[in-house]
């Protein structure tokens, strides 16, 4: 059974930096996309990075491009997003998710494993 636990979130003022982590059992993330989303409230579930394992690159919205970035660590089973020059806009719950596929759109809808989410706060 797929589970994804992430972690990192917290309370940070603007333009700080965060790193989030997100660690998977059941599953082989290196094999398959992998894509982080958040959530802010009263708004759709945002891809911020989506993971194709058929090209080895990933897909970030203009919304967070240049500021952050994925990576991942095979042997530990984890990926993670560094997060820097964070603004108020940032604020959300962030998702880590998963499918048994090589690679997906970065919508929502294509995702089915999703991990508990950790909350991340821009606020001064």
């Amino acid at each position: 059974r797929c589970r994804l636990q992430a972690s990192g979130g917290g309370s940070v003022q603007p333009g700080g930096s965060l790193t989030l982590s997100c660690t998977a059992s059941g599953v082989t993330l290196g094999m398959y996309a992998v894509g982080w989303f958040r959530q802010a409230p009263g708004k759709e579930r945002e891809g911020i990075a989506c993971f194709s394992s058929r090209n080895d690159s990933t897909f970030y919205p203009d919304s967070v491009k240049d500021r952050f970035t994925f990576s991942r660590d095979n042997s530990k089973n984890t990926v993670y997003l560094q997060m820097n020059s964070l603004k108020p806009d940032d604020t959300g719950v962030y998702y880590c998710v998963t499918d048994y596929r090589p690679t997906l759109p970065c919508k929502f809808i294509y995702w089915g494993y999703w991990g508990q989410g950790t909350l991340v706060t821009v606020s001064s």
